[in-house]
């Protein structure tokens, strides 16, 4: 092992992962390029797009501003982990229902920026749901069938919220 490249294990989207990586490797990178998984985008690579959003042991954090080897023992769930288990369908629905993604390119970190707000319980504001989604641009859908569409998911889920 050379001081360039490091071991590391972690847990992406519920599955443990032993990798080699180099040193300087963002998450992003790593996800992408060793792991495929595509749905995390590439953007500014300043963590001020938004496209590379992740969750990092149940915080959304950036991906380009996250080193691999940072995330070693930690938790990492990405767009495709939240869709495969389920917890983002209703989410995804709305955005379709409501055209709430044009080009799709904004459209992972919205959804993970959306679920880790409502995850929190409760129906935010739409001014609450614009602020937690100022970090991620959308050069597309002016952002109001964004904002609609997680406010819809917020309403329906405090409905059902506490029914077996």
């Amino acid at each position: 092992m050379s001081a360039r490249h490091l071991d590391i294990r972690i847990c992406v989207n519920g599955e443990d992962v032993s990798a080699h990586v180099d040193a300087r490797k963002t998450l992003v990178d790593f996800l992408r390029d060793d792991l495929s998984f595509t749905g995390t985008h590439v953007g500014c690579e300043h963590g001020v797009c938004g496209a590379c959003t992740v969750l990092l042991d149940g915080a959304v954090v950036r991906g380009c501003l996250v080193l691999a080897v940072q995330c070693d023992d930690a938790e990492v769930e990405t767009v495709e982990g939240l869709s495969d288990s389920g917890a983002i369908a209703d989410l995804q629905l709305a955005f379709r229902k409501r055209n709430a993604l044009q080009c799709g390119y904004c459209t992972p970190g919205m959804l993970i920026g959306a679920q880790e707000l409502l995850a929190r319980g409760g129906v935010p504001t739409r001014a609450a749901i614009r602020e937690h989604l100022s970090g991620n641009y959308c050069r597309c859908t002016g952002y109001q069938a964004i904002v609609d569409a997680i406010e819809a998911v917020a309403h329906a889920r405090s409905k059902n919220a506490g029914r077996p």
